[in-house]
């Protein structure tokens, strides 16, 4: 039987903080019922799904720094994340299904990109479930503190909370500096 993994990324939208990438190679046995796209899902499902998928599968996280983020860009640095977590995999997988509509330069990879992936394809849907869980996991501790940002609340995105707080406190060292409207600040 081939081997599959599914990629995908979360955090790309966010004001702070390190972009996310899981990869995930189901096993035969999972209930493929249950994944579903991480943003359809509430949190604390996403969260038992994602530690069901663990125990099941074989997968990997892998993550782009704020500075990798500001040096090569979001685009860049979340492919450079699907990349770590694809070379983290226990097992090389024959093909690699990605959300969205590129992939990253990774030799002796057979990668097919598939728009709305995560909402079509199973091993997708856990990477981003996990990926999605790992990285909310991280902010949230984050957000211990820097409390006045609410992170465990808007993990990092544009809230009207969240800008409010910007406007008021500055940015943090995680925020990303070229990103709007923070870059119109600095």
């Amino acid at each position: 039987m081939k081997i599959v993994a599914g990629v995908d990324e979360v955090g790309r939208g966010s004001l702070m903080g390190p972009v996310y990438a899981a990869a995930v190679i189901l096993n035969k046995s999972i209930k493929k019922k249950l994944l579903k796209d991480s943003k359809s899902l509430s949190k604390t499902k996403r969260e038992i799904i994602s530690t069901y998928v663990k125990k099941n599968s074989v997968w990997a996280i892998g993550q782009a720094s704020v500075k990798e983020i500001e040096k090569i860009n979001i685009l860049n640095a979340s492919l450079l994340a699907m990349k770590r977590a694809i070379k983290k995999l226990k097992k090389k997988p024959k093909l690699v299904l990605i959300d969205g509509n590129k992939s990253p330069d990774l030799k002796n990879y057979k990668f097919k990109t598939i728009i709305k992936g995560d909402q079509k394809i199973p091993c997708i849907s856990a990477a981003s479930i996990i990926a999605k869980v790992a990285r909310d996991k991280m902010v949230s501790s984050l957000g211990k503190k820097f409390k006045n940002y609410h992170w465990d609340k808007n993990y990092g995105y544009g809230t009207k909370q969240h800008l409010k707080a910007i406007k008021k406190l500055g940015i943090t060292t995680h925020h990303r500096k070229t990103f709007s409207p923070i870059s119109k600040k600095t």
